[in-house]
């Protein structure tokens, strides 16, 4: 199996875009708007699920594939929002961690 990087994954998703021509629709207004339908339709999986369901919820043989692939979507306008905005994602979570290090520290 070929491994995987972000960077690769964000050129694959502009390829993608470009050879369809939905460059002019990549707006970040409208990648967060479609990530945030995204997100919904991920949330929406698990709404009614006690949380004993949630945590079983990649057992499910019906309910997996869509959460791999509501996953897969949310990832995917992130890193094309990410790419838009000019955002280095792992960058920003590594900052993101270091700061919540500090704001958050371990209890003694």
């Amino acid at each position: 199996m070929t491994e995987l990087d972000v960077a690769t994954l964000q050129r694959r998703l502009v390829a993608f875009a470009a050879a369809r021509n939905w460059e002019p629709y990549h707006t970040p207004k409208n990648l967060v708007a479609a990530l945030s339908v995204e997100a919904s339709e991920l949330v929406e999986i698990f709404q009614w699920l006690t949380p004993e369901e949630s945590a079983r919820v990649m057992d499910d043989p019906k309910r997996a594939p869509r959460v791999r692939d509501e996953v897969a979507d949310v990832l995917a306008y992130l890193l094309q929002l990410c790419d838009v905005l000019g955002v280095d994602v792992l960058a920003a979570l590594d900052a993101k961690i270091d700061r919540n290090e500090g704001r958050f520290p371990v209890p003694e």
